[in-house]
Parts: structure tokens; sequence; C-alpha cells
């Protein structure tokens, strides 16, 4: 999970910013600033990994406040001039949106954010799964996982003494977020912990409970880990 803030003496922009960031389920935006004074006060008691930074601020530029900051943070610039692009840059930004720019547009940059984050902080014995659902961010221990449901653009996170979590995001996204020596895939609206099957009949695997089809297309990719 990256930890960010933003800083833009635009409020609308700071909403837009807002709403991207909570469609972005590995983005945690903490705060939001339209002074540079608040932002600075912030970040000497609460270290963040990324901060999204207009350049063209009333008091001091984007560019300069960038070069103040003391901890090693990542810098998104954002800003309605293109010629600061060069020299955003030069400071290694991982990124330069032009507004207004798009969420796709935005994914891109937050993308390479995440690609870098993982690259300096390698995930070491993480236990668990970080989901944002209903406005929240939701927290999900691996052991509790009895399966997971597939239903459209949406995903049903079936967990142990709780009820299912529904999540907008697709099996191919959450597959790549669990860890592979743990979970499979076993049908197209199914992927399920090793740890949790109690047997298998028939393409039939029971667990907590439930019966779960084991797809054709993931018969065979099942069968050989399934055994090793």
């Amino acid at each position: 999970m990256i930890k960010a803030i933003a800083l833009d003496d635009e409020p609308p922009a700071l909403r837009i910013l807002a709403n991207f960031s909570e469609r972005i389920d590995f983005i945690d935006l903490q705060k939001t600033f339209i002074r540079t004074n608040d932002a600075m006060e912030h970040l000497k008691n609460n270290p963040v990994d990324l901060i999204f930074l207009d350049i063209n601020m009333p008091s001091i530029s984007g560019l300069d406040f960038y070069q103040t900051i003391q901890q090693d943070v990542m810098v998104i610039f954002t800003t309605a001039y293109a010629e600061h692009a060069v020299q955003g840059f030069n400071l290694k930004a991982i990124d330069y949106l032009l507004k207004p720019f798009t969420f796709e547009r935005f994914q891109q940059g937050v993308s390479k954010a995440n690609e870098y984050h993982q690259f300096k902080n390698p995930r070491k014995n993480t236990k668990y799964l970080l989901v944002r659902a209903d406005y929240s961010l939701h927290k999900i221990a691996y052991s509790d996982i009895l399966f997971i449901e597939g239903l459209d653009d949406y995903l049903k996170i079936h967990t142990q003494n709780a009820k299912p979590l529904v999540a907008r995001m697709t099996m191919k996204a959450i597959l790549q977020k669990l860890p592979e020596q743990e979970f499979i895939r076993v049908h197209r609206s199914y992927i399920i912990p090793f740890a949790r099957i109690e047997n298998i009949r028939n393409k039939i695997i029971s667990l907590a409970g439930e019966e779960i089809p084991i797809g054709s297309s993931y018969e065979e990719t099942f069968a050989k880990r399934f055994k090793a």
C-alpha cells in the first residue's frame, strides 16, 4: 500500500485526485492540502511514500517545494503547463500529469509509482490482502479467506466468521495480489486456497461447506499443482 498526500491550491483538482485515488486499491490518499506550509508540517510527523504535487502554487512552486523535502518520497507532478515537464523529470519525478488528465492517464502514473515502490520495498512474509470496498480499505488475512467468487466486474471474498466482502476488481487483478503457492484459480468464477480443500470428487472441490467446480480449462494446471 502506497501512503500518499496531494498538494494543489485548487480544491476541484484535489477532489479529482481523491476520486481517482479511491478507485486504485494500492493508493491510500491520506490527506489533501491547498497550502504548502500545512503540507510541510504534516510531512514532519507523517512520512508518506508519494506526493501528488501541483507545480504552479502561489507562495512557492511545486518544484521548489519538492526540493525542500528531507525524506525520500516519490512525486507525481500535476500541472496545466507543459513547459515544466523537463525540469520535473530532472528531479526524478515518477510521472508528470498534464491537466486535465483522465483516470486512465492517472492510472498509468500511479502504476509506475507502484512498480518503483515494490522494487524499493520487496514484500517479505506478507500475510494479508488489502482490498478497497464500501469506501474503506479492508485488511484480510490470507488464512481467513475461504474462497473468492467472481461476479462480472465484482468479486465476492468469502471469509471465516464474517460476511462476504464485495469489491470492484477482476479475478486477474486479485490473483496477482495473492501468494501463488497458497491460492489457485480453479474456475473462471472461483479462486481457492489450497489449505481449505477438504476433498475432491468428480471435478468438484469441497471446502468450507461449499462445492466448487473445477473448470475444464483449469483442470490440468490444478491437477499438477495439487499433486506436487
